[in-house]
């Protein structure tokens, strides 16, 4: 089972109410268009995810000798690695 894939217009759209809800929070947006980009490749990777692999990744960082607090930059990188790793197992 695999993830849920958004068109543009999909992705932008939900970009764009992300934006202005946090606009209405008071979250101060410097640059629309770096924020917009963000959100969309936010969405795009967080739908793509497939949760068995997503919850094998998340068992393998787990695993560590040492904790890596979720949401740190070491977490993005090897979750990013562990993904791409356990993604091309279940391909073979």
């Amino acid at each position: 089972m695999s993830g849920v894939r958004l068109g543009e217009a999909q992705a932008s759209r939900l970009a764009h109410e992300i934006l202005a809800a946090l606009r209405e929070s008071g979250a101060e947006v410097r640059s629309e268009r770096l924020a917009l980009a963000e959100v969309k490749s936010l969405l795009a990777r967080s739908l793509d995810r497939d949760p068995r692999i997503h919850a094998a990744v998340v068992r393998r960082i787990a695993s560590l000798r040492r904790p890596v607090p979720e949401g740190s930059a070491e977490y993005e990188v090897l979750y990013r690695q562990y993904y791409e790793q356990e993604r091309r197992k279940t391909r073979t």
